[in-house]
């Protein structure tokens, strides 16, 4: 079906991490909008963030950032945010055709998001200072690592370590609170897919719920194995065409693989494999899970304070 060295990022986004250490599911506003509502977030149970509460948070976090630059001495920028529809791609099978309908892929928010990396008014500005400046900056913005770091022992192996100095440590302060004790709950439950997937996909009600899938692809005239299968082949099906022609083919591909996952319930299987696998593989790490949710309320109820009422389709001043 697939290898379980690439099982753990195809399996990233399947499902939300509150299958171990939680009780109440992300909330979705009724009438589809996915706005975020902090005021729920208060005083709530420990629950996943939204896509959209995600995005605010990400605004607030470059509005952070930016204030503390500018008392730096540096301009910054708040730049492009990603979009909810940005923030819905992914997963190891697409199961929404209206997504999929409208991006297929994701190849052009791929797009756009290069584009948008590569006009970065913050790089541009560091980019154009003297060394002795950039360095300058550098610090101001992202710390130095001199100064001291925090560092955490990753479940699956390895160490990871970020400066506790700089306006983005100071940004994640404001929001989140304690800054050791939040970069270990993030980093710790954000690695925790390499404990469990490599028995997941060897599960045989996964096992049966992809061949039904494919027979499905097979029906509507795409031949594919597995839904990683596409992924690993997606590229060379629109190499050489025009743009238009590249996103025709995706969608076509993508509407075709979220319709049968929804056929054949290969998506409502993946996700309750994996809170099923994530219940029984990882109770040690159920604290570490719990706080990460709860920080990241916390986070949610101060970025409303930050953003306020500003409107999701405009951008706060520059500088």
């Amino acid at each position: 079906m697939f290898s379980s060295a690439c099982a753990g990022v195809a399996f990233v986004a399947v499902t939300a991490i509150t299958a171990v250490g939680c009780t109440t599911a992300a909330t979705v506003d009724p009438a589809g909008s996915d706005r975020p509502r902090a005021a729920a977030a208060q005083g709530a149970e420990n629950r996943d963030l939204t896509d959209a509460e995600q995005v605010l948070i990400r605004r607030a976090e470059v509005m952070l950032t930016q204030e503390c630059m500018k008392r730096a001495g540096h301009p910054y920028w708040i730049g492009s945010l990603p979009t909810v529809d940005e923030l819905k791609g992914g997963g190891y099978v697409l199961s929404d055709v209206g997504w999929a309908r409208r991006h297929g892929y994701g190849g052009e928010l791929e797009k756009k998001s290069e584009r948008a990396r590569l006009n970065d008014p913050n790089a541009a500005y560091a980019n154009a200072l003297s060394e002795a400046e950039r360095i300058r900056y550098s610090q101001a913005l992202s710390g130095d690592p001199a100064q001291g770091m925090l560092s955490v022992e990753l479940p699956s192996g390895g160490t990871v370590k970020t400066p506790r100095e700089g306006c983005r440590a100071e940004t994640g302060e404001r929001l989140y609170g304690d800054p050791e004790t939040w970069f270990r709950a993030k980093k710790t439950a954000t690695s925790l897919t390499p404990l469990y997937v490599p028995d997941l996909v060897k599960d045989k009600r996964l096992v049966r719920a992809v061949r039904a899938w494919s027979r499905c692809m097979r029906a509507a005239g795409h031949v594919y194995a597995s839904p990683e299968e596409i992924r690993e082949k997606r590229y060379a099906l629109t190499k050489g065409l025009s743009p238009a022609r590249a996103h025709a083919t995706e969608v076509g591909l993508a509407v075709a693989e979220a319709t049968c996952s929804v056929k054949t319930s290969l998506g409502d299987t993946a996700r309750s494999l994996e809170r099923e696998y994530r219940g029984k593989k990882l109770q040690r790490y159920s604290e570490d899970i719990a706080t990460y949710q709860r920080m990241r309320l916390t986070a949610l109820a101060r970025a409303e304070g930050v953003v306020g009422e500003q409107p999701e389709d405009t951008e706060p001043p520059g500088p």
